[in-house]
C-alpha cells in the first residue's frame, strides 16, 4: 500500500502503474492476434498505450494496494485453432510479460542508474524499484485461479471440460470476492509467500 502520499512518490507510482497495465494487456492482445483473433487489434488494444487499457476501478485498486486490474482485451476463441489450450496460452501472456519486465529492470538497473544525471538519481531508482515490485504483484495476483484472473483461464485450460465449465461459472461473483480479500487484508497474506518466491527469482 501507499504509506508516502509526497507527491514526487505519487507520480512515480502512476508512471509505474500505467506501465506495467500497458505491458500486460498489450501481451494478451499481442498473443490473441498471433494465435489467429485479429479482434484485439480492431479493437485498438495492441498497442502499448496505457489509455487504451485503463479500468478505473482496477486501476484504482493497483495505485493503492498493488492488487488490480486493467479492461479486460475481449477475445474470440473460435478464432483459434485449439481454443481451449490458445486462450491458456494468451491468459499467461500477461502476467509473463509483468515477469519479463521485472526481471529486465532489475538487471539493467545498475547499467541504468550509471548513465542517468545526479540529479534524477534518486527518482530514477524509486522508480524502478517500485516498477519492479509492482509487476512481480501484478504478475502473482493475475495468476490467482480465481475468476475472471488470467490463472483462472490457465486452470480452465488444464481442467476436463465438465470441470472447466463449472468453474467458469464462479466468473459473476468472482470480482465480488476479489475486493472482499483485498478489503479484509486476507490477499496480501495469501499471495505474500509466492510474491517472495517470485521476487528471489527476478532480483537475486
Amino acid at each position: 500500500m501507499i504509506s508516502d502520499f509526497r507527491l514526487d512518490v505519487l507520480i512515480l507510482r502512476v508512471a509505474a502503474v500505467l506501465l506495467a497495465l500497458a505491458i500486460h494487456e498489450y501481451a494478451h492482445a499481442a498473443a490473441a492476434v498471433r494465435l489467429g483473433d485479429p479482434g484485439p487489434k480492431f479493437d485498438g488494444r495492441l498497442t502499448l498505450n496505457p489509455l487504451a487499457h485503463l479500468d478505473p476501478v482496477g486501476t484504482l485498486m493497483l495505485f493503492f494496494f498493488s492488487f488490480g486490474w486493467a479492461k479486460p482485451v475481449m477475445v474470440n476463441p473460435a478464432r483459434f485453432k485449439n481454443p481451449r489450450r490458445d486462450m491458456m496460452w494468451v491468459a499467461l501472456a500477461g502476467p509473463l510479460s509483468n515477469i519479463a519486465l521485472a526481471f529486465a529492470l532489475a538487471r539493467l538497473a545498475p547499467f541504468i542508474l550509471n548513465i542517468v544525471p545526479p540529479g534524477a538519481l534518486r527518482a530514477t531508482w524509486m522508480f524502478l524499484q517500485v516498477s519492479v515490485q509492482l509487476n512481480i504483484w501484478l504478475a502473482v495476483f493475475n495468476m490467482l485461479p480465481l475468476p475472471p484472473l488470467d490463472g483462472s483461464k490457465v486452470l480452465m485450460g488444464i481442467l476436463p471440460r465438465r470441470y472447466a465449465y463449472r468453474y467458469a461459472r464462479l466468473e459473476s461473483y468472482g470480482t465480488v470476492i476479489l475486493l472482499l480479500l483485498v478489503v479484509s487484508g486476507m490477499l496480501f497474506r495469501v499471495l505474500q509467500p509466492a510474491y517472495s518466491a517470485v521476487a528471489r527469482l527476478v532480483v537475486g
